[in-house]
Protein backbone atom coordinates (compact mmCIF):
# COMPACT_ATOMS: atom_id res chain seq x y z
CA UNK A 1 0.00 0.00 0.00
CA UNK A 2 1.41 3.47 -0.94
CA UNK A 3 1.07 6.33 1.26
CA UNK A 4 -1.68 7.90 -1.44
CA UNK A 5 -4.27 4.89 0.20
CA UNK A 6 -3.35 5.69 3.86
CA UNK A 7 -4.38 8.90 3.19
CA UNK A 8 -7.55 7.81 1.65
CA UNK A 9 -8.57 5.26 4.47
CA UNK A 10 -7.52 7.50 6.95
CA UNK A 11 -9.54 10.23 5.09
CA UNK A 12 -12.79 7.82 5.00
CA UNK A 13 -12.27 6.76 8.45
CA UNK A 14 -11.71 9.84 9.73
CA UNK A 15 -14.54 11.62 8.22
CA UNK A 16 -17.19 9.01 7.89
CA UNK A 17 -16.82 7.70 11.60
CA UNK A 18 -18.36 10.55 12.93
CA UNK A 19 -20.64 11.62 10.37
CA UNK A 20 -24.03 10.23 10.50
CA UNK A 21 -23.45 8.49 6.74
CA UNK A 22 -22.05 5.09 7.79
CA UNK A 23 -18.60 4.42 7.34
CA UNK A 24 -19.23 0.53 6.57
CA UNK A 25 -21.67 1.53 3.87
CA UNK A 26 -18.92 4.17 1.85
CA UNK A 27 -16.73 1.22 2.10
CA UNK A 28 -19.16 -1.01 0.67
CA UNK A 29 -18.96 0.95 -2.43
CA UNK A 30 -15.42 1.33 -2.81
CA UNK A 31 -15.24 -2.35 -4.39
CA UNK A 32 -17.24 -1.11 -7.17
CA UNK A 33 -15.08 1.38 -8.17
CA UNK A 34 -11.93 0.19 -7.10
CA UNK A 35 -9.71 -3.18 -7.20
CA UNK A 36 -7.94 -3.27 -3.78
CA UNK A 37 -6.14 -5.91 -1.91
CA UNK A 38 -7.30 -6.30 1.89
CA UNK A 39 -4.80 -4.12 3.85
CA UNK A 40 -5.77 -6.74 6.92
CA UNK A 41 -7.03 -6.77 10.64
CA UNK A 42 -4.02 -4.65 12.19
CA UNK A 43 -4.66 -1.83 9.31
CA UNK A 44 -8.18 -1.84 10.11
CA UNK A 45 -7.39 -1.93 14.07
CA UNK A 46 -4.88 1.19 13.48
CA UNK A 47 -7.35 3.47 11.75
CA UNK A 48 -9.56 3.15 14.28
CA UNK A 49 -7.19 3.93 16.77
CA UNK A 50 -7.00 7.09 14.79
CA UNK A 51 -10.56 7.89 15.59
CA UNK A 52 -10.32 6.75 19.12
CA UNK A 53 -7.46 8.91 20.17
CA UNK A 54 -9.38 11.80 17.59
CA UNK A 55 -12.30 11.24 20.41
CA UNK A 56 -10.13 11.64 23.83
CA UNK A 57 -7.90 14.76 22.52
CA UNK A 58 -11.28 16.75 21.41
CA UNK A 59 -13.23 15.66 24.59
CA UNK A 60 -10.35 15.20 26.86
CA UNK A 61 -11.99 17.11 29.98
CA UNK A 62 -15.59 15.50 29.48
CA UNK A 63 -13.92 11.78 28.79
CA UNK A 64 -11.33 12.67 32.44
CA UNK A 65 -15.11 13.19 34.07
CA UNK A 66 -16.09 10.68 33.24
CA UNK A 67 -13.33 8.32 34.45
CA UNK A 68 -13.66 10.48 37.66
CA UNK A 69 -17.33 10.12 38.08
CA UNK A 70 -17.54 5.97 37.08
CA UNK A 71 -14.96 5.85 40.00
CA UNK A 72 -17.02 8.10 42.44
CA UNK A 73 -19.90 5.60 41.26
CA UNK A 74 -18.04 2.86 41.83
CA UNK A 75 -17.61 4.10 45.96
CA UNK A 76 -20.99 5.63 46.06
CA UNK A 77 -19.70 9.43 46.26
CA UNK A 78 -21.49 12.46 44.86
CA UNK A 79 -23.82 11.07 42.90
CA UNK A 80 -25.84 14.02 42.12
CA UNK A 81 -22.65 15.18 39.96
CA UNK A 82 -22.70 12.15 38.06
CA UNK A 83 -25.82 12.35 36.03
CA UNK A 84 -24.34 12.40 32.68
CA UNK A 85 -21.79 9.68 33.39
CA UNK A 86 -24.76 7.58 34.56
CA UNK A 87 -26.74 7.97 30.99
CA UNK A 88 -23.32 7.21 29.44
CA UNK A 89 -22.03 3.64 31.00
CA UNK A 90 -26.39 2.53 31.01
CA UNK A 91 -26.09 3.46 27.05
CA UNK A 92 -22.84 1.53 26.94
CA UNK A 93 -23.83 -1.40 28.65
CA UNK A 94 -27.04 -1.69 26.95
CA UNK A 95 -25.01 -1.48 23.46
CA UNK A 96 -22.67 -4.15 24.48
CA UNK A 97 -25.07 -6.06 25.99
CA UNK A 98 -27.40 -6.29 22.49
CA UNK A 99 -24.53 -6.23 20.50
CA UNK A 100 -23.73 -9.52 21.95
CA UNK A 101 -27.32 -11.13 20.62
CA UNK A 102 -27.03 -9.33 17.31
CA UNK A 103 -23.57 -9.36 15.99
CA UNK A 104 -24.15 -12.83 14.42
CA UNK A 105 -26.92 -12.00 12.53
CA UNK A 106 -24.90 -8.83 11.27
CA UNK A 107 -22.12 -10.89 10.07
CA UNK A 108 -24.29 -13.60 8.04
CA UNK A 109 -27.00 -10.72 6.57
CA UNK A 110 -25.45 -7.36 6.82
CA UNK A 111 -22.94 -7.97 4.13
CA UNK A 112 -25.41 -7.51 1.63
CA UNK A 113 -25.12 -4.43 -0.60
CA UNK A 114 -29.10 -4.76 -1.55
CA UNK A 115 -29.62 -4.47 2.28
CA UNK A 116 -26.52 -1.77 3.32
CA UNK A 117 -28.35 0.28 0.65
CA UNK A 118 -31.90 -0.20 2.20
CA UNK A 119 -30.43 0.44 5.53
CA UNK A 120 -29.07 3.76 3.93
CA UNK A 121 -32.11 5.04 2.61
CA UNK A 122 -34.50 3.59 5.80
CA UNK A 123 -32.71 5.07 8.75
CA UNK A 124 -31.64 8.27 6.34
CA UNK A 125 -35.46 8.71 5.89
CA UNK A 126 -35.96 8.34 10.37
CA UNK A 127 -33.24 10.95 10.91
CA UNK A 128 -34.89 13.29 9.19
CA UNK A 129 -38.02 12.15 10.57
CA UNK A 130 -36.55 12.63 14.09
CA UNK A 131 -34.66 15.76 13.32
CA UNK A 132 -37.71 17.58 11.93
CA UNK A 133 -40.15 16.37 15.01
CA UNK A 134 -38.38 17.16 18.16
CA UNK A 135 -39.46 20.00 20.31
CA UNK A 136 -38.00 19.80 23.59
CA UNK A 137 -34.81 19.79 25.02
CA UNK A 138 -33.57 17.41 27.78
CA UNK A 139 -30.56 17.82 29.16
CA UNK A 140 -28.74 14.40 30.20
CA UNK A 141 -26.24 16.42 32.04
CA UNK A 142 -28.88 17.91 34.79
CA UNK A 143 -31.95 15.72 34.50
CA UNK A 144 -32.32 11.99 35.10
CA UNK A 145 -33.98 10.17 31.89
CA UNK A 146 -32.00 6.37 32.45
CA UNK A 147 -34.99 5.16 29.68
CA UNK A 148 -34.06 7.22 27.47
CA UNK A 149 -30.12 6.93 27.58
CA UNK A 150 -30.98 2.61 27.89
CA UNK A 151 -33.14 3.57 24.28
CA UNK A 152 -30.29 5.57 23.02
CA UNK A 153 -27.24 2.63 24.04
CA UNK A 154 -29.78 -0.28 22.14
CA UNK A 155 -30.07 1.99 19.36
CA UNK A 156 -26.28 2.04 18.94
CA UNK A 157 -26.43 -1.55 18.31
CA UNK A 158 -28.12 -1.60 15.16
CA UNK A 159 -25.00 -0.12 13.67
CA UNK A 160 -23.64 -3.55 13.80
CA UNK A 161 -25.21 -3.55 9.91
CA UNK A 162 -23.46 -1.39 7.44
CA UNK A 163 -25.50 0.97 6.26
CA UNK A 164 -26.87 2.04 9.71
CA UNK A 165 -24.46 4.28 10.96
CA UNK A 166 -23.18 4.42 14.46
CA UNK A 167 -23.36 7.89 15.27
CA UNK A 168 -26.75 8.08 12.62
CA UNK A 169 -28.81 5.86 14.96
CA UNK A 170 -27.63 7.61 17.84
CA UNK A 171 -28.91 10.73 16.57
CA UNK A 172 -32.05 9.57 15.47
CA UNK A 173 -33.02 8.04 19.14
CA UNK A 174 -31.69 11.04 20.88
CA UNK A 175 -33.75 13.39 18.65
CA UNK A 176 -36.53 11.60 18.72
CA UNK A 177 -36.24 11.94 22.42
CA UNK A 178 -36.21 15.58 22.04
CA UNK A 179 -32.50 16.23 22.78
CA UNK A 180 -31.12 19.02 21.39
CA UNK A 181 -28.71 18.66 18.51
CA UNK A 182 -25.58 19.61 19.62
CA UNK A 183 -25.97 17.41 23.28
CA UNK A 184 -26.84 14.88 20.83
CA UNK A 185 -24.33 14.97 18.87
CA UNK A 186 -21.90 15.34 21.60
CA UNK A 187 -23.47 11.97 23.68
CA UNK A 188 -23.21 9.96 20.45
CA UNK A 189 -19.55 11.64 19.84
CA UNK A 190 -18.21 10.40 23.57
CA UNK A 191 -20.53 7.11 23.30
CA UNK A 192 -18.36 6.02 20.13
CA UNK A 193 -15.02 6.10 22.25
CA UNK A 194 -16.13 2.42 24.26
CA UNK A 195 -17.45 1.40 20.95
CA UNK A 196 -14.35 2.19 18.97
CA UNK A 197 -11.66 0.31 21.53
CA UNK A 198 -14.14 -2.50 21.84
CA UNK A 199 -13.88 -3.35 18.50
CA UNK A 200 -9.99 -3.05 18.84
CA UNK A 201 -9.69 -5.43 21.39
CA UNK A 202 -12.49 -7.40 20.00
CA UNK A 203 -9.62 -7.83 17.02
CA UNK A 204 -6.89 -8.35 18.34
CA UNK A 205 -6.70 -12.10 19.19
CA UNK A 206 -5.98 -12.21 15.15
CA UNK A 207 -3.04 -10.18 15.84
CA UNK A 208 -1.64 -11.93 18.55
CA UNK A 209 -2.25 -15.12 16.35
CA UNK A 210 -0.06 -13.69 14.01
CA UNK A 211 -1.33 -12.09 11.01
CA UNK A 212 0.78 -11.20 8.57
CA UNK A 213 1.45 -7.52 8.28
CA UNK A 214 -0.16 -6.50 4.89
CA UNK A 215 0.94 -3.03 5.37
CA UNK A 216 4.55 -1.20 5.83
CA UNK A 217 4.63 -0.11 9.32
CA UNK A 218 5.44 3.66 8.06
CA UNK A 219 2.08 3.63 6.06
CA UNK A 220 0.54 2.32 9.00
CA UNK A 221 2.05 5.26 10.85
CA UNK A 222 0.56 8.34 8.50
CA UNK A 223 -2.55 6.19 8.52
CA UNK A 224 -3.27 6.65 11.70
CA UNK A 225 -2.08 10.13 11.54
CA UNK A 226 -4.20 11.00 9.21
CA UNK A 227 -7.71 9.48 10.61
CA UNK A 228 -6.61 11.06 13.60
CA UNK A 229 -6.25 14.46 11.86
CA UNK A 230 -9.65 13.88 9.93
CA UNK A 231 -11.33 12.31 12.82
CA UNK A 232 -10.53 15.74 14.67
CA UNK A 233 -11.58 18.17 12.28
CA UNK A 234 -14.69 16.24 11.16
CA UNK A 235 -16.12 16.40 15.25
CA UNK A 236 -15.37 20.22 15.37
CA UNK A 237 -17.24 20.70 11.81
CA UNK A 238 -20.08 18.83 12.77
CA UNK A 239 -20.25 20.47 15.89
CA UNK A 240 -20.35 23.95 14.49
CA UNK A 241 -22.78 23.60 12.06
CA UNK A 242 -25.21 20.87 13.43
CA UNK A 243 -27.38 23.11 15.85
CA UNK A 244 -27.92 25.67 12.52
CA UNK A 245 -27.93 23.17 10.01
CA UNK A 246 -29.33 20.29 11.24
CA UNK A 247 -29.49 16.88 9.97
CA UNK A 248 -31.92 17.34 6.53
CA UNK A 249 -28.91 17.20 4.24
CA UNK A 250 -27.43 14.78 5.59
CA UNK A 251 -30.66 12.56 5.13
CA UNK A 252 -30.68 13.43 1.82
CA UNK A 253 -26.86 12.11 1.05
CA UNK A 254 -27.80 8.82 2.65
CA UNK A 255 -31.02 8.68 0.66
CA UNK A 256 -28.74 9.43 -2.11
CA UNK A 257 -26.15 6.73 -1.76
CA UNK A 258 -28.67 4.43 -1.05
CA UNK A 259 -29.78 4.66 -4.25
CA UNK A 260 -26.63 4.37 -6.04
CA UNK A 261 -25.78 1.19 -3.94
CA UNK A 262 -28.80 -0.23 -4.75
CA UNK A 263 -28.89 0.42 -8.60
CA UNK A 264 -25.00 -0.68 -8.55
CA UNK A 265 -25.91 -4.07 -6.94
CA UNK A 266 -29.14 -4.68 -9.29
CA UNK A 267 -27.24 -3.69 -12.18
Amino acid sequence: MTLDWAFFYGFIQGVTEFLPISSSGHLALIPFFFTLKDPGVLFDLMMHLGTALAVILYFRAKVLKIVKDSIALIFKRDLENTIFTQHFLLATGCSFVLILFIKNLALEYGRNPIIIALNFIVFGFLMYWADRKAEKDYDLKKEKHFKFAALIGLSQSLAVFPGVSRSGITLTSSRFMNMSRYQASEFSFLLSLPVILGSILFKLPDIIQGEAIAVETSVMVWGVLFSFMFGILTIHFFLKIIARVGLIYFSLYRLLIGALLLYLSLS
